[in-house]
């Protein structure tokens, strides 16, 4: 699956990205805040469910090869972050539901 068609089916609100959303796979997902653990634990192609929208979450993002960044629970993204994620073609989405309610919906369909 595509990170494009995953928006398109979940609803998800671009917050950058969208212009390289067509190319990136998803392999898997992963739910985590701490940002060590994302870094050692997450596998490329995963999408990344989190709160964290500040700059170090992208470094992540890229180090880990992620898909996407959802940002669940309307958790901010800062301008720092958005200008990172931008410059490196990170894609990033808002949402308002929880982690666990996200992951439940992505498990259905990827």
């Amino acid at each position: 699956m595509t990170v494009d068609k995953l928006q398109e089916i979940l609803g998800l609100t671009y917050l950058c990205g969208e212009e390289s959303a067509p190319q990136k796979q998803i392999d898997g997902c992963y739910c985590g805040d701490l940002l060590s653990w994302v870094m050692s634990r997450a596998e490329a192609g995963n999408i990344w469910l989190t709160v964290m929208g500040n700059i170090n979450s992208i470094g992540v993002a890229v180090l880990a090869d992620i898909s996407c960044i959802i940002l669940t629970e309307n958790a901010a993204l800062d301008d720092d972050a958005r200008k990172r994620a931008e410059e490196n073609e990170v894609v990033i989405f808002t949402t308002d539901k929880n982690a666990y309610t996200m992951a439940a919906e992505i498990s259905k369909i990827i």
